[in-house]
């Protein structure tokens, strides 16, 4: 179980990327990014950023790319603004669970009208 003060960190780290994300990274290749959660180590060297992106494949796939790309900024930008003794390394992690419960929502949907019964 993550403790307060990582928790509060992740929070954190989740908000002022989204910021700097929205108004600060301007690679075209960037589509409709949304942060969806941040871990980090015990250590707090190391955060997961979990992302997910409205678009195809490709669309994801340039979006990572960019993301890949932008982390030496991300951090350093991380570095002027927060008051950590180190900014940790940032890793992103495409999100899939919107995907998951949009395919679930829908197998359900199929098997109610399957047996019957409205939607």
């Amino acid at each position: 179980m993550p403790s307060r003060r990582l928790e509060q960190v992740a929070g954190l780290l989740q908000e002022e990327l989204s910021h700097l994300l929205e108004r600060e990274v301007k690679d075209p290749r960037m589509g409709f990014v949304t942060l969806t959660g941040v871990e980090l180590s015990p250590d707090l060297r190391h955060a997961r950023v979990y992302f997910s992106v409205l678009g195809d494949e490709e669309a994801v796939q340039q979006s990572l790319a960019a993301l890949e790309r932008a982390a030496g900024f991300l951090r350093h930008e991380l570095s002027r603004r927060l008051t950590l003794r180190q900014v940790p390394e940032l890793h992103f992690v495409l999100d899939r669970s919107g995907e998951r419960a949009q395919r679930i929502s829908d197998l359900l949907r199929q098997a109610r009208s399957s047996q019957g019964e409205p939607s």
